[in-house]
């Protein structure tokens, strides 16, 4: 997490002072935190918790280097520090020439380094600023307690701001806060409840110890009673230099830096750790939706067969259920995977390797005839003498639509009627009623043995299975070459003779396409079907929609018939709760 947490202190002399501060580094160490080995005499203090090695190297310097130090650091100056002496004071929390705390987060490579005051010049000025802010105008009611405020330049603040016993203070109190900087607001605010339970924590158990001291100074000597029977004199200078005592003096705590250190490291790697970025899939498409409703009717009806004995069926009953087995997944495997197509054998057998694929080999005019008619709802109809062809050529085909809207029958030996299926594969031999063949609402591909005068040219190396047919495509109401169509249509058609778009790519098209028409799909429906609004009020819609042409209604119409049935039920409960309530009013 990129944040820093400090502690800040209200000097009485100098006004709101940065004590103590923990921030993250993602490079290299800066100058004067180093971690390496340090010539002379060193103290080192090591732990591990959490993942996190605590390292506290700490050096004697001589007063030219301490001095140089000082100067070269963001910080303020001598001048103005409570005692411009040696000594830890009120407004300084480690000793000059202290290297600072650095801790090694061994899991993700981040440094944790403390100091009194950021080393970045604009990381101090940030620092600096919501230091005053914490301790002078940004306070919350009694002036002890939990706030947030910044802004976009300057980052966002959460400060917690409390008191800590002191018997030698005016008031016999002195005046902190905990501040927690980062950049992100929103990241911060729903940490908020986090980090006021453990920056809570830590206050407590810094009061706890000076409260121990207060209690033990107030019992030695009492200053309130002295102070009553003195004279009265200005405070700051009945006190004898006691204005600067340090934090670890009011805790009694030699090691306090080194604790808030550690404590400060935590915080910063448990806050950034505990918010994770999830991608949400979003709610289930009508294709996922009608597939497990499928499956759910796959599973109910082989329960049903389960213990009784299995009756004859007619071979077009087996084809219809082999035609509902091979337009979903089987139970056992996952939705997950690739559902729109079938099995992996035959994905092996596939003659057709894409749309484009069989636009080619059909040819433009007349592919876009078959599209508009798988597009429409009408039955698609393939003669061949090889099965595996036409199975390959209604793996293809059923793509453009939705899942709902798929109703095979692979290979049968007679015709079926439209409402049975709306993709039909037949043997040549079979004898296809004439009023379909004239009909409007049906299309016929009619796969030959090529001769040698028809044959095209091999696209493919392996593509000779195709090189030995032709393609008839034949319809009662054939597709002019100059009507609009559905935009749909024209869209992937366009995508299709697009030679910068792959194949994969214009997968995902197809996809988007989809989705994008489902969604005007479940709007039309919703407007007619639930609300029962005017032919009128629909025209308008349609327009909304840019789908007032005659083929995009119907394609609406047609599509509308794949929606799943826990969709529709879904808005049928919302229309109803509403009217139910009133009447129990």
């Amino acid at each position: 997490m990129n944040a820093i947490v400090a502690l800040c202190h209200f000097c009485e002399l100098h006004g709101p002072r940065t004590l103590f501060c923990t921030e993250v580094l993602h490079s290299p160490l800066p100058q004067g935190a180093s971690s390496g080995d340090i010539s002379g005499q060193n103290e080192q203090a090591e732990e591990e918790e959490g993942g996190i090695q605590m390292s506290s190297r700490i050096r004697s310097h001589s007063p030219a280097e301490g001095a140089s130090a000082d100067s070269s650091s963001p910080g303020p100056k001598k001048s103005d520090m409570c005692e411009a002496s040696a000594k830890i004071c009120g407004c300084r929390s480690l000793a000059g020439g202290h290297p600072g705390y650095v801790s090694h987060d061994k899991e993700t490579s981040i440094k944790y380094v403390s100091h009194q005051h950021p080393n970045h010049p604009q990381l101090f000025s940030i620092v600096r600023q919501a230091c005053v802010r914490s301790l002078s105008c940004e306070v919350c009611p009694g002036r002890e307690g939990p706030i947030f405020f910044g802004d976009e330049q300057h980052g966002f603040v959460f400060s917690h701001t409390f008191f800590i016993k002191d018997s030698l203070a005016r008031g016999f109190q002195r005046w902190y806060s905990i501040i927690t900087i980062m950049m992100d607001r929103i990241y911060l605010i729903n940490s908020w409840p986090f980090l006021l339970g453990k920056i809570r924590g830590i206050i407590d158990e810094l009061q706890g110890k000076a409260l121990k001291v207060f209690e033990a100074e107030q019992y030695g000597c009492p200053q309130r009673a002295q102070r009553m029977n003195t004279a009265f004199t200005p405070f700051l200078h009945q006190r004898n230099g006691n204005a600067a005592r340090s934090l670890t003096s009011l805790t009694n705590d030699e090691n306090l830096w080194a604790c808030l250190h550690t404590s400060f490291a935590w915080l910063l790697k448990a806050c950034g750790s505990r918010l994770t970025e999830k991608l949400l899939e979003g709610a289930p498409t009508e294709d996922t939706l009608v597939q497990m409703e499928k499956l759910a009717d796959l599973k109910e009806e082989s329960e049903g067969w389960d213990g009784s004995e299995e009756e004859e069926k007619p071979s077009s009953q087996q084809d219809v259920v082999e035609g509902q087995e091979l337009s979903k997944c089987s139970p056992e495997t996952s939705l997950m995977p690739d559902c729109n197509s079938w099995n992996v054998a035959h994905r092996r057998l596939s003659v057709f390797r894409s749309l484009r694929h069989m636009r080619q080999v059909l040819g433009a005019s007349a592919f876009r005839m078959l599209a508009w008619h798988v597009l429409m709802g009408n039955q698609v109809i393939w003669k061949a003498r090889d099965s595996d062809l036409v199975q390959s050529a209604f793996d293809v085909l059923r793509t453009m639509l939705p899942v709902g809207c798929v109703r095979i029958i692979p290979y049968s030996d007679q015709y079926e009627e439209a409402y049975r299926c709306n993709f039909l594969g037949l043997s040549p031999h079979v004898q296809i009623p004439s009023h379909i063949l004239s009909s409007e609402f049906a299309v016929l591909v009619e796969v030959r043995t090529a001769t040698r005068s028809s044959l095209y040219p091999t696209l493919f190396d392996d593509e000779q299975s195709l090189n030995k047919y032709e393609f008839v495509v034949t319809s009662g109401s054939p597709v002019a070459a100059d009507r609009v169509g559905p935009t749909i249509l024209n869209k992937i058609e366009a995508a299709l003779t697009n030679q910068n778009l792959s194949v994969d790519v214009v997968d995902q098209c197809l996809v988007c396409l989809k989705e994008e028409w489902m969604n005007k799909v479940k709007v039309l429906f919703k407007f007619t079907k639930v609300d029962s609004r005017p032919k009128e009020d629909t025209q308008k819609l349609l327009s909304i929609l840019g789908a007032a042409e005659e083929d995009n209604v119907k394609l609406l119409k047609f599509w509308m018939t794949g929606l799943s049935k826990t969709y529709k039920s879904h808005l049928m409960s919302t229309v109803r709760s509403p009217t139910s309530s009133e009447s129990r009013n």
